[in-house]
């Protein structure tokens, strides 16, 4: 019996609460009220209450601060909410719309914090990433001494580890075709180009180890499918290579590889 007395009292509040909230979120309601209903919802946490009042809120109160800091708000709303594109695109219309307002350092701030947190996977198309990494430094520009500087500039970081591992992909899959389909084209070159390529464009990447072992066995490999006028150039090439790898990664894993790449094609020179 007990129990059902505590079900009961819950289903009353429950449905008082609702009651409470529709007649809040009605357009009659006195907006001052509304106002400070939605803020209330924003600050208890309860994101889903308080973004439809706030989009209610931002035409009601359209040209006076109210309405700018509702607007900033609803973003909030969808940023905690983790709808990161919706949140992104309320910031964005923040700032458009208040380029000198009070929160336009933090709706340029989470407007590219949210679309840092909504970018795909590497192996994905990384249009949306380009976004990302062009808003926030935007941000770093307009705010160059931010407090959030730091967090801004890791995003940007990440997002280019992101680019970098999308090419890693894109030049493996070059080297793992080999001579299949050669008649299309060189794959070996193909993946030594986009390596370079990148490492030109990213020369700090954590994962420029892994992009330089790659250029190596793809020149060894270059060689050893070779035709006969190209075959002693390409292995002095890969050499070269061995040479550039040792210097920069003289304690790599990759090194006995490596080491095996630059004696076979010592042999093969030296016949």
């Amino acid at each position: 019996m007990k129990n059902f007395s505590q079900i009961l009292l819950l289903f009353t509040v429950l449905l008082a609460s609702c009651s409470q909230y529709n007649k809040i979120i009605k357009p009659s309601t006195d907006i001052e009220y509304r106002y400070e209903a939605a803020k209330e919802y924003y600050i208890e946490g309860d994101y889903a209450k308080a973004a439809p009042i706030l989009e209610g809120l931002i035409r009601v109160f359209k040209g006076s601060h109210k309405a700018e800091e509702s607007l900033y708000l609803l973003g909030m709303c969808y940023y905690e909410s983790r709808d990161y594109y919706t949140a992104a695109q309320y910031f964005k219309m923040y700032y458009t719309s208040y380029p000198r307002g009070k929160y336009t350092e933090l709706a340029r701030f989470y407007s590219g914090k949210s679309l840092f947190k909504d970018i795909a996977e590497p192996e994905l198309d990384q249009t949306d990433t380009y976004t990302a990494i062009q808003e926030l430094q935007l941000f770093l520009e307009y705010f160059p001494t931010t407090r959030y500087r730091d967090e801004a500039q890791q995003m940007i970081f990440d997002m280019h580890d992101i680019l970098v591992e999308k090419e890693l992909l894109s030049a493996k899959l070059y080297y793992e075709l080999g001579d299949y389909m050669a008649y299309m084209g060189n794959n070996y070159l193909a993946c030594i180009i986009t390596a370079q390529n990148i490492l030109n464009d990213y020369p700090y990447t954590k994962f420029r180890e892994e992009l330089s072992i790659l250029v190596l066995r793809a020149k060894y490999k270059m060689a050893l499918h070779s035709i006969e006028d190209k075959r002693i150039d390409r292995y002095r090439d890969t050499v070269d290579e061995y040479y550039s790898f040792k210097n920069e990664f003289p304690s790599s894993k990759y090194v006995p590889e490596a080491e095996g790449y630059y004696k076979e094609s010592l042999k093969i020179i030296n016949e």
